[in-house]
This record gives structure tokens, C-alpha cells and sequence, in this order.
């Protein structure tokens, strides 16, 4: 039985291989691996798509998290608002700043950041007054744009910035608008699995306040002022490769038809899923970029499907098997209102089903089908399991 990939690179390496191996190769001709003119591009071809009026590109996605976060002088004694079921990039930053990331719990339906408990959170935080509110950052989850009217609202009352973490999400849409609608910056990364990455590590910064995206360009390449020898603040060496820069060139001229196929996918699976698992919840007025197809497996029963998957030649990935403040180095930091108990019952049930833009519907008929024979496995497992020892 051939394996399925999870995430199939190669269909759409060889799609795109022959324009960017004609843009590499004027790039080795030019010899301008930094800064090249590829990345002026990029970053013109990123505003024109998502109608920021500022971008910055940089390094990875953590880059565009704390870059941020650093130009807005956030430090020691600043809280910042986080979801704990997300990758640990996103409280990542926050600690590497000297700031405390607060950990808030998400909806259980769409997964993403639950307005109501971050105000709660908010004010639990103010209430104390131990440490001052800064800022938030909401992440587009598994490919779909977080609720940010009602965030927006919190911010704006408390004063609070608001990064978007678009890593999953980027090119998500509700009711036609990107996140960049409603957040101060869109931090993006490029990272291969993306639903937009290049071939190597990279990240993007999109605002539109042109004060900040030149701190943040100042920040870019170790704090520069007139110069590179002239550093007026602390930075960073952020900056995106100008090979990888000719390859997000080239992908994302191919970026709006991947998403629609994303979607045909994701709708299919639902058709031929329903009542079989619990899918992600999308809101009526968002298009989801589908970085995962994530579904719930409750009653405990996780390790068996997915054991029953993989022999079935098909693979499955948890995203994520522990919230982060359930992790070694982030456990020691505050969790708002009163615990996150969505966010722990999702650790416990999720799982990803393979999803890019190159499952071709044999391939998918092939997941459909191991998924029902691996749900009767696991029904069978339960069925043939003692009373007193079910949970």
C-alpha cells in the first residue's frame, strides 16, 4: 500500500520549479543573495494581495512575531494575551521580549481565541494590577481568520495593540476582509507547510502605519538608522533570502487557485465526513486558506483511530497535544479567567487529516474511507470494552 502524504510539496515544487529556477538563476548571475530585487517585489506583490500598505518581509515567522513586540518597547512587567492552543511561537515571543505572556482560552467550535475570555482575562489582569496590559496576539487557526471584530473591541478599549498571527491563516477572509483589517500588524511565516511557504524559512510583516514598518525595517538588519553602521536601536539579523523571495514570488501567483482547491477538499470532506467526525466549525462569512483539516475524536479514543489510520497507509498529525500552558517552559505563566478548559478538551480529541492543494479526489476517496474503517475500529474497541472500565 503506497503512504499518502501528509502535505504533498513535491506536486507543487514541480508546478512552479521551472519560473523559479529561471528566477534563481538570475540571482546567482546578479550575485544579490540579500536584499535582492526579488524581495522589493515580494513584498510589492504581498501588499497589492492583501492591500497592506506597508510590508516588511524578514527572516521566519517567530521574526515577525517579536519584531513587533520590540518596536513597541514591550518588556518587563507587560502582559501579552495569547491562546494556549496554538504553536509555541506565539508565547514565544512574548518571553524572549522579558514580557509575560497570559494564556486564554479559545471557542470550541472554530478553535480560535475566545473574545469573552480574553476580556475576562483582560480585566482578571488589570484587576490585579501586577503587570500592565500591552497587547494581544490572535491566531488564525488551522487556516481560518480569527473573530476579530469583538478582539478589536477589547483592544481598543484597554488600550491594547493587536498582532494577527497569520501563519496558519494568511489570505483568510470574513466577510471579505483579511485580518489587516483589524489588526495593527499581520505577522506571517513562510515556513514550507504553510499555505504559503517558500523552500526554506521566512516571515512577513504587514501594517499600515508607516512609522512602525520603518522601525521594524530598522529592527530588520541590527537596528539601523542611515546605515548599517549607524544603529540607533537594538535589532535583529531578520532578513528574507532573496532566493526564497523569487520563490514566494512565483507561489504566490498561484496562491488564490491553491485556496479554492483547498476548499473544494475541505467541502468534499465534509460531504462524505458528516456525522462521522466533528470538523472545525467555519463561520458562514469566512474562506478558510485550510492549512489543516482538523477533526475531533472524543471519548478518549485518539490513539486508536489514529493507530488504525497509519495502518491503513494514512497519516495523521495532532495539532496539539498539549495546550502551552501545559509545557515545561510556559507552565509557570498565568492562565486568565478561570482555566482553560476548551482548549484541554481539544488536546485531548484533535487530529489533522492529510490537506494541501494537490489531493486529488482518489487519494482523498482512499483518507474517506480509512477514516470510516478506522472509526469502526474504534467503535468496536469501545463496544468490546468492560463497563467499569470506560471513562
Amino acid at each position: 500500500m503506497t503512504p499518502i502524504p501528509f502535505i504533498d510539496l513535491a506536486t507543487q515544487r514541480d508546478r512552479v520549479r521551472p519560473a523559479v529556477e529561471a528566477r534563481l538563476g538570475r540571482i546567482m548571475d546578479q550575485g544579490a543573495f540579500i536584499m535582492g530585487p526579488d524581495v522589493a517585489e515580494l513584498e510589492s506583490a504581498l501588499g497589492v494581495f492583501t492591500g497592506a500598505r506597508e510590508t516588511v518581509t524578514c527572516g521566519s515567522g517567530t521574526d515577525a512575531l517579536v519584531m513587533p513586540l520590540m518596536a513597541w518597547g514591550i518588556g518587563a512587567g507587560d502582559a501579552v494575551f495569547v491562546p494556549s492552543f496554538t504553536f509555541a511561537a506565539t508565547a514565544e515571543v512574548v518571553g524572549l521580549v522579558g514580557a509575560t505572556p497570559v494564556f486564554v482560552d479559545v471557542l470550541p467550535g472554530t478553535f480560535n481565541l475566545d473574545p469573552a475570555h480574553l476580556r475576562q482575562s483582560v480585566e482578571e489582569i488589570v484587576r490585579r494590577g501586577e503587570l500592565v496590559p500591552r497587547a494581544i496576539i490572535a491566531v488564525d487557526l488551522f487556516g481560518q481568520i480569527a473573530d476579530y471584530a469583538p478582539i478589536r473591541a477589547v483592544a481598543d478599549e484597554f488600550g491594547l495593540k493587536l498582532i494577527s498571527d497569520a501563519a496558519q491563516g494568511f489570505g483568510s477572509t470574513r466577510d471579505g476582509r483579511q485580518a489587516g483589517a483589524f489588526a495593527d500588524v499581520v505577522a506571517t511565516s513562510f515556513y514550507p507547510a504553510k499555505p504559503l511557504g517558500c523552500w526554506g524559512d521566512g516571515g512577513a510583516m504587514q501594517t499600515d502605519d508607516a512609522d512602525l514598518a520603518a522601525i521594524l525595517r530598522s529592527i530588520r538588519i541590527h537596528g539601523q538608522g542611515t546605515d548599517k553602521y549607524d544603529n540607533v536601536r537594538l535589532g535583529l539579523t531578520a532578513r528574507l533570502d532573496t532566493f526564497q523571495a523569487a520563490v514566494l514570488v512565483e507561489k504566490l501567483a498561484i496562491f488564490p487557485d491553491e485556496i479554492e482547491a483547498r476548499t473544494r477538499i475541505a467541502r468534499r470532506y465534509h460531504e462524505r465526513l458528516d456525522g462521522l467526525v466533528l470538523p472545525q466549525t467555519i463561520d458562514d462569512n469566512v474562506v478558510s486558506t485550510w492549512a489543516q483539516y482538523t477533526v475531533r475524536i472524543p471519548g478518549g479514543q485518539r490513539d486508536t483511530f489514529t493507530v488504525a489510520m497509519r495502518e491503513r497507509g494514512v497519516p495523521t498529525v495532532i495539532y496539539y497535544g498539549k495546550g502551552l500552558h501545559q509545557q515545561t517552559a510556559y507552565r509557570h505563566w498565568p492562565v486568565g479567567g478561570n482555566g482553560l478548559p476548551v482548549t484541554e478538551a481539544l488536546c485531548r480529541d484533535v487530529v489533522s487529516l492529510p490537506m494541501h492543494a494537490y489531493l486529488d479526489e482518489a487519494t482523498q476517496d482512499r483518507i474517506i474511507d480509512a477514516v470510516r474503517e478506522s472509526l469502526d475500529v474504534l467503535n468496536r474497541a469501545v463496544a468490546e470494552t468492560p463497563i467499569s472500565g470506560r471513562a
